[in-house]
C-alpha cells in the first residue's frame, strides 16, 4: 500500500500556467482530497492541480510552459526567500542580486527581462512578481523571507494579456496558504552553521461565526560567510529576515467571501564580497596587490566599516469573490504596499580600490530607496457550454524615489602597507548627495481572454485574448553628479498585447499546442543620465510550440516546449565619459534600432519507477543573441569602435538543468524522506557590455527528514530534518566584471551551509 504522504510530495517540480485563484479554496480542497485519496496498490504520479486562466485546471490540460515549486520542494531545498532559487532549480529562471546587494533582485527568464541596474526609480524589470495576485513593482524587497507558501508558479514567455506590463520575459506568482477555519498550529525551529538560526509559527484558528483567521510569523538569521577583518564590523553576506502576516477570511454564504491580509517584513543584509581576481594595471599597493585570487576567499583583504542594509515592507490586501450565478463569478483584488530600503554597500573595496600615498579609498555606496503603490484589479470569470472566458480591468499607481552618496571611508599610509578609518561615524548631512530622483507611474489596463471548445470537435481548444494598456510616467532628477538639477521627463504610451493559442488533445493523456503572444517592459527614463530623456517600452513577441503527456499507467510525465522570441525596441544603456569632478558612472538609455532573438527548448520529466521513489529532470536550452545598435551619442572623430554598441543577453546560460531524487520510506506511522537535487548551468554574462562569462556551475542540495513522529496521544506530530545547501562546497563566480585599469572582480556563490530543523504540528 502506498504511504499517504507520498501522494502529497511525489512531484516537486511540474508544469502549469496562469495566475492563482483569488482565494484558492477550490485548489486547496482538490489538493487535500488528492492527498487523502487511497491509491490502492497503484504506483502513479499524483494529479497536479494549478490555477490556469483564473480557474483550477490540471497542469497537463494547460497549454503553456511553466514550472511550479510547491511547499514541500521549498523545504527540501531549504529555501527561505525568492533569492534561494538562484541555485538554478528552475533552469529557465535566473535570480541574481543587484551588484553586491541581495536586497534587490535581478530576475530573467529565457534570457529576457533582467536589468543590469535595479536602482532606477523610473525603470522597470521585465519579469513580473506577484504575491496572491498583487504585483510587486520594485526589485527592492524581493529578497524578504517567504511566508507560509503553498506554491511558487513560474510562467515562461511573455504574459502581456493576463498579466500586462513588465512581463515580457514571464511572470512569477507566489501563492500563500489561506485560513482554513480549522485549528492547526505548526511551529519550527532550526540551527545552521555560520551561527544561523530560524523559527516560525503558523497558527490557524477555528472558525468563529463566518470568520476564519490565520497568523504567520517567521524569522531567519545568519552571520556572514566572508570575514570582515575590521574588528567590531559585521561580516559579508549575512542576513536577518523576519516578518508577520495576519489574514482573515469572511464567508457569510456559499456565494460570497472576503479575504483581508496585513503583513510586515524586516530584511537586514550585509553586502556580498566582491573579490579581486587580478589583472589591474593601476597601482594596488602591497596589501591589495598580494590579494588577487581566483578561488573563493574566506576573508576580505581590507577590513571595512559597514552596517546592515535594512529594508522594511508593509502591505494590505483585500480580495472579494462573489458568485453571481452558477457559471459567473466577480472578483476584486485591492492592495496597498510600501517599502523603504537602505543600501549601505562597502563590498567593492577590495575590487575597485587603487593605491596612492596617503590617498583616500574604500568607496561606501549609500542609497535610500522608497516606494509606495496601490492597485485594483476586477475580474469577471464565466463559462457557457462551449466557451470559458475572463474579462478584467486593472489600475496601478506608484510613487518611487532614491538618492545616492559615495563617501570614502579609508586612507592609505605612505607606502600602502596599512590604512586607517576616516569619515566615521558618518554624518550623512555632511556627505554630498551624488544623485536624487523621484518618479510617478499610472497604468490602466483592460483585458479579456476566451477559450472555445467546439461541440462537434471537443479535442480542439481555441483561445484568443488581448490587453489594452495605457501608461503615464513622469519624474524629476533633482541632483546629478552632486549638482542641483531640474531635469524632468513626462512620458505616455499605450499599446495592445494579443495572444492566440491552439491546443489539441491526443487522447486522454497527451496534448499538443501552439501559442503566439506579446509582452512588454514599460518605458521610462535613466536617473544616472545627464539628460533624463524618456525612452519607449521594450517589446517581446514569441511563438511557443508544446507537447504534454502522461504515460506508463500515469507513472511518467513528459512536457516539452520550443520557443522563438523576438526582442524589439531594446532599452539600451550608453555610458558616457566621466567629466571633471564626477564621481559616479553616467549613462543614458535609448531604444535599439535593430531586433534581437532568444530561442530555445525546455523539457520537464518526472517518473515514479517504484513506490515512494520519484525522479525528475528539468532542462533548458537558450540561445539569446547579442543586439547591436548605432550609438546615438557617437560624434565624428571618435574611435570607429564607438560608432556601434553591442548589448549582451544577461543571465542566459546556453544549457541549464536540474535533477531531483525523492524517496519516501514508510516506518510504521512515520516515514523517512530522502531528497537530493543537482543543478547545473553554463556560464553567462552579468554585464551588458562586459565580454567575460561567469563560471559553469554545479550545485547539490540535500535533505533527510523523519516525518510524522507521534507526540503523545493528542495527535501532535514532530518532524526532524538534516539539510545542506551546496553540499559539495562547489565554488563558482555568480557575477564577473572587468574594468580597464582596475582588472577583474567577481562574486562567488555561497559556501556549503548545513542545518538541523525541528517542526511540531498540533
Amino acid at each position: 500500500m502506498r504511504h499517504p504522504l507520498s501522494r502529497a510530495i511525489a512531484v516537486a517540480m511540474v508544469s502549469f500556467a496562469s495566475t492563482p485563484l483569488l482565494s484558492d479554496d477550490a485548489y486547496a480542497q482538490e489538493a487535500a482530497a488528492s492527498a487523502r485519496a487511497p491509491a490502492g496498490d497503484a504506483v502513479t504520479l499524483d494529479q497536479v492541480l494549478v490555477s490556469a486562466q483564473k480557474r483550477v485546471t490540471n497542469l497537463q490540460q494547460t497549454p503553456i510552459s511553466a514550472s511550479v515549486v510547491n511547499d514541500e520542494a521549498l523545504k527540501d531545498r531549504s529555501a527561505i526567500s525568492l533569492g534561494s532559487l538562484a541555485d538554478g532549480s528552475i533552469p529557465s529562471l535566473r535570480v541574481a542580486p543587484f551588484g553586491t546587494r541581495s536586497s534587490a533582485l535581478n530576475i530573467g527568464m529565457r534570457g529576457i527581462g533582467a536589468s543590469g541596474d535595479a536602482n532606477q526609480p523610473a525603470r522597470d524589470q521585465g519579469v513580473g512578481v506577484y504575491v496572491d495576485g498583487v504585483f510587486l513593482g520594485r526589485a527592492q524587497g524581493l529578497g524578504t523571507a517567504l511566508y507560509d507558501v503553498e506554491r511558487i508558479e513560474v510562467l515562461k514567455g511573455p504574459q502581456g494579456t493576463l498579466f500586462g506590463r513588465n512581463t515580457e520575459g514571464g511572470a512569477i506568482s507566489i501563492v500563500t496558504k489561506a485560513p482554513s477555519g480549522e485549528f492547526g498550529l505548526k511551529t519550527n525551529f532550526g540551527v545552521s552553521n555560520y551561527h544561523g538560526y530560524s523559527s516560525g509559527v503558523h497558527l490557524d484558528l477555528p472558525r468563529v461565526g463566518d470568520v476564519s483567521v490565520k497568523i504567520d510569523a517567521i524569522q531567519a538569521r545568519r552571520d556572514g560567510t566572508t570575514d570582515n577583518p575590521m574588528r567590531g564590523q559585521p561580516d559579508f553576506n549575512g542576513y536577518d529576515k523576519r516578518g508577520a502576516r495576519v489574514s482573515a477570511l469572511w464567508q457569510p454564504g456559499d456565494d460570497f467571501q472576503v479575504l483581508y491580509a496585513i503583513d510586515h517584513s524586516y530584511d537586514a543584509t550585509t553586502p556580498y564580497h566582491a573579490q579581486y581576481l587580478g589583472g589591474s594595471t593601476y597601482p594596488r599597493g602591497p596589501l591589495l596587490g598580494a590579494g588577487a585570487s581566483e578561488s573563493r576567499r574566506d576573508s576580505a583583504i581590507i577590513g571595512v566599516p559597514q552596517d546592515d542594509n535594512i529594508g522594511r515592507t508593509d502591505g494590505h490586501l483585500l480580495n472579494l469573490s462573489w458568485t453571481i450565478a452558477d457559471n459567473l463569478e466577480l472578483r476584486s483584488i485591492s492592495a496597498y504596499r510600501q517599502l523603504e530600503q537602505g543600501q549601505l554597500d562597502n563590498g567593492l573595496t577590495d575590487a575597485i580600490s587603487v593605491f596612492a600615498p596617503n590617498g583616500e579609498f574604500g568607496r561606501y555606496s549609500l542609497a535610500r530607496f522608497y516606494q509606495h503603490q496601490y492597485s485594483e484589479e476586477l475580474q469577471l470569470i464565466g463559462n457557457t457550454a462551449q466557451v470559458e472566458y475572463v474579462l478584467g480591468a486593472f489600475y496601478y499607481h506608484e510613487t518611487v524615489g532614491d538618492n545616492a552618496q559615495t563617501p570614502n571611508t579609508l586612507r592609505w599610509n605612505e607606502d600602502g602597507s596599512g590604512y586607517s578609518v576616516i569619515n566615521m561615524p558618518l554624518d550623512l548631512d555632511a556627505v554630498r548627495i551624488d544623485r536624487a530622483s523621484k518618479a510617478y507611474a499610472d497604468s490602466l489596463g483592460l483585458f479579456g481572454q476566451a477559450t472555445w471548445t467546439p461541440d462537434s470537435l471537443q479535442h480542439l481548444h481555441l483561445t484568443a485574448g488581448g490587453r489594452w494598456t495605457k501608461d503615464d510616467k513622469d519624474g524629476r532628477l533633482y541632483i546629478v553628479n552632486g549638482a542641483a538639477s531640474d531635469l524632468r521627463f513626462d512620458g505616455s504610451w499605450s499599446r495592445f498585447d494579443p495572444m492566440f493559442s491552439v491546443a489539441y488533445d491526443l487522447g486522454e493523456n497527451a496534448m499538443v499546442y501552439a501559442k503566439w503572444s506579446t509582452g512588454f517592459k514599460a518605458g521610462g527614463a535613466n536617473s544616472r543620465s545627464t539628460s533624463y530623456r524618456e525612452f519607449a517600452p521594450e517589446e517581446v513577441e514569441a511563438i511557443e510550440l508544446g507537447f504534454k503527456s502522461q504515460f506508463w499507467d500515469n507513472r511518467a510525465r513528459l512536457n516539452l516546449a520550443l520557443f522563438d522570441s523576438t526582442i524589439k525596441d531594446k532599452q539600451m544603456d550608453f555610458y558616457l565619459p566621466l567629466a571633471p569632478g564626477q564621481t559616479r558612472t553616467t549613462s543614458d538609455t535609448t531604444n535599439a534600432l535593430s531586433e534581437g532573438t532568444s530561442r530555445g527548448a525546455e523539457l520537464e520529466f518526472s517518473v515514479v519507477p517504484l513506490d515512494g521513489l520519484t525522479l525528475s529532470l528539468n532542462y533548458a536550452y537558450t540561445k539569446a543573441d547579442a543586439l547591436t545598435s548605432p550609438n546615438p551619442y557617437y560624434v565624428e572623430g571618435q574611435a570607429e569602435s564607438e560608432r556601434f554598441a553591442t548589448v549582451l543577453p544577461l543571465y542566459a546560460p546556453k544549457n541549464a538543468g536540474s535533477l531531483g531524487i525523492d524517496y519516501l520510506l514508510p516506518t510504521g506511522a512515520s516515514a523517512l524522506k530522502f531528497h537530493l537535487d543537482g543543478n547545473w548551468s553554463d556560464g553567462y554574462y552579468t554585464s551588458e557590455y562586459d565580454q567575460t562569462m561567469t563560471d559553469d556551475a554545479f550545485i547539490v542540495n540535500a535533505r533527510v527528514a523523519l516525518l510524522d513522529v507521534p507526540m503523545g496521544r493528542s495527535g501532535a506530530t514532530a518532524e526532524f530534518s538534516l539539510w545542506s545547501r551546496n553540499l559539495l562546497d562547489e565554488e563558482h563566480l555568480t557575477m564577473l566584471s572587468h574594468i580597464a585599469g582596475l582588472g577583474s572582480y567577481g562574486i562567488f556563490n555561497d559556501p556549503r551551509t548545513v542545518g538541523f530543523d525541528v517542526t511540531l504540528r498540533f
